[in-house]
C-alpha cells in the first residue's frame, strides 16, 4: 500500500507528530510511506502544485499528520486544502485518515475540520488518532498508534469508512440592506475581516452593522496586512511574547486590535472554517501564548455562508468565546433574516459594553482552561509570560488547594458509609446541602 503522509506541521521533518508516523513506518515495512511537507513548503506549493498532484494521485491512503493549533489544524494545512480543491484533482474513492498530537485542547474540532474537507473531496474517511504530545514516549501510546493503524488497514480491506454526508438543497441567502447611519458615535469597536473584492454580501453585512451599532467602528482587513507567514510553532515568543517574524504583527495586534472595547469578526465560510488567512491571523496570536488577554471583552461574528449546516464551526466560535471569557453577543448570518440578525447582535453588543456583562463560562470554557492551567503549570519554566499571567489572574485554581472542603467531604463520606448513621440522617442530608443556599437567600432579602 502507498501511504502519502500530508505533513501539516510548519516544522517539517522536525515535527513531533511526524515521529509517530516514523514509528508506524518502522512497524509496517510491508507498506510504502512517503511524506509531503505541505505546511513547511506551502509557499513553494502555491507556485507549483504539480509535485503534490502526482503524489496525491499515486497514493492509496492519505494520512494527514499535524499538531492542533488554535482549535483546528495549522493555517498552512488550511491553505493546502484550498490548493487541492482549486487544482480539480479527482480523489474520489481514495482512503483518508489523520493523526494529530496536542494536549487535547479542542482536538475534536480539528479532526472534524479535516474529516469534512476529506469528504468534500469524495474520499473514504476513517477515524483518526488524536494523541498526546508525549504518548509515543510510553508503551501505551505506542500500542495505541499500532492499534490505530491496524484499524485503518482493516477498514481499507473491508471497505469500511464514514458515510458521506447526504447532499443538501442549495441554500437561499438573503440580501442585506444598509440603512442610514446614526449621528455622532463614541467608543471603539474593531471589525477584523478577510474581505475580498468579490465578497459583496459580506461587505454589505459589515456596512449594515456599522450603521446600526450606536458606537464608533473601524475595519481591519487582513488582506491588507503584510503577513510574512503563519505561526512556525518555534516558541520564540514563549518567554517575552515577541514573535520571530519581523512583520510587526505582534505589536499591531496589541496596539490596533486588542486595545478596542470589542472585536467583531467578519468572514465568508471557506472549507468549513474562516479560511486560511483568518487561520493565519489566529495562529499568529500565539505571541500571546495561552493568555486570555481580552477576557471580559464582548465579541461578535458576521458570517456569510451556510452557517446553520456548519456544526463544527459553531462549536469553534462558541468555544473561542468561552475559553477567552468573552460574551458572545451573537453570530449574524445572511441565511434567513440577515437584517434582523445583524441588528440584534449590534444591540446585544452595545448592551454588554454599557453594562459590562460577562456571563460565567460553560463546559467549553471551563474544560478548555483546565487543560491550559495544567499545561502552563508544568511548562512554567519555559512559558514564563503565561505563568505570570495565570498567577496574577488566579487561574491556578487547583482543587487540591481546597483542604477544608476535602476534609468535610471525608466526614460526610464516613457518615453515609455507616448504615446506622445513614438511617438516622434520613432527609437531613438534603436539608444540610441546602443550608448555605438558604442563608444566601436570606442575606439577599436583607439587601433589598
Amino acid at each position: 500500500m502507498q501511504v502519502l503522509v500530508i505533513n501539516g506541521s510548519p516544522k517539517g521533518e522536525n515535527s513531533v507528530t511526524l515521529q509517530t508516523v516514523r514509528f508506524l513506518e518502522s512497524r509496517y515495512p510491508q507498506h510504502s510511506f512517503s511524506v509531503l511537507h505541505a505546511a513547511s513548503r506551502i509557499k513553494a506549493l502555491e507556485k507549483d502544485f504539480a509535485p503534490a498532484l502526482d503524489a496525491l494521485q499515486q497514493a492509496d491512503l492519505l494520512l494527514f499528520s499535524y499538531p492542533v493549533y488554535t482549535f483546528i489544524a495549522p493555517c498552512q494545512l488550511h491553505r493546502f486544502f484550498e490548493l487541492v480543491k482549486a487544482s480539480g484533482v479527482d480523489l474520489h474513492g481514495k482512503f483518508a485518515t489523520q493523526l494529530s498530537t496536542s494536549k487535547h485542547f479542542y482536538d475534536v474540532t480539528a479532526h472534524r475540520y479535516v474529516q469534512d474537507n476529506c469528504q468534500d473531496l469524495g474520499m473514504k474517511y476513517v477515524h483518526g488518532l488524536s494523541a498526546d504530545m508525549d504518548d509515543l514516549l510510553a508503551e501505551k501510546g505506542q500500542a495505541e498508534a499500532i492499534a490505530f493503524f491496524d484499524f485503518v488497514c482493516w477498514s481499507m480491506d473491508h471497505d469500511h469508512f464514514e458515510p458521506l454526508p447526504a447532499p443538501l438543497p442549495a441554500p437561499q441567502h438573503r440580501p442585506v440592506t444598509v440603512p442610514e447611519s446614526f449621528g455622532e458615535k463614541q467608543g471603539d469597536v474593531v471589525i477584523v475581516t478577510d474581505l475580498r473584492e468579490e465578497d459583496t454580501q459580506l461587505r454589505a453585512m459589515i456596512a449594515r452593522f456599522r450603521a446600526v451599532l450606536p458606537l464608533q467602528t473601524r475595519v481591519v482587513n487582513l488582506r491588507e496586512y503584510p503577513f510574512k507567514g503563519g505561526c512556525l510553532g518555534c516558541f520564540n515568543c514563549a518567554a517575552d511574547g515577541k514573535c520571530i517574524y519581523t512583520d510587526g504583527f505582534d505589536t499591531f495586534l496589541r496596539q490596533n486590535i486588542q486595545t478596542a472595547q470589542s472585536i467583531v469578526y467578519a468572514f465568508t465560510i471557506r472549507d468549513h472554517s474562516m479560511g486560511a488567512l483568518f487561520k493565519m491571523y489566529d495562529d499568529r496570536q500565539f505571541c500571546n501564548g495561552h493568555r486570555t488577554v481580552t477576557m471580559g471583552m464582548p465579541i461578535g461574528y458576521l458570517v456569510s455562508g451556510d452557517y446553520s449546516r456548519e456544526f463544527n464551526l459553531q462549536m469553534i466560535l462558541e468555544g473561542r468565546a468561552q475559553v477567552g471569557t468573552n460574551f458572545l453577543s451573537g453570530v449574524a448570518t445572511d441565511e434567513f433574516d440577515p437584517d434582523g440578525e445583524i441588528d440584534r447582535m449590534a444591540a446585544s453588543l452595545a448592551y454588554a459594553l454599557e453594562h459590562h456583562y460577562v456571563p460565567p463560562q460553560n463546559f467549553y470554557g471551563i474544560g478548555g482552561m483546565k487543560i491550559f492551567r495544567d499545561l502552563i503549570w508544568l511548562m512554567q519554566g519555559m512559558m514564563k509570560a503565561d505563568h505570570q499571567f495565570y498567577k496574577s489572574h488566579g487561574q491556578y485554581d487547583f482543587p487540591q488547594k481546597q483542604r477544608g472542603k476535602m476534609l468535610a467531604m471525608y466526614l460526610v463520606g464516613g457518615m453515609i458509609s455507616n448504615p446506622k448513621l445513614k438511617a438516622k440522617m434520613g432527609s437531613k442530608m438534603t436539608e444540610g446541602m441546602l443550608m448555605p443556599y438558604r442563608k444566601a437567600l436570606k442575606n439577599a432579602e436583607k439587601k433589598k
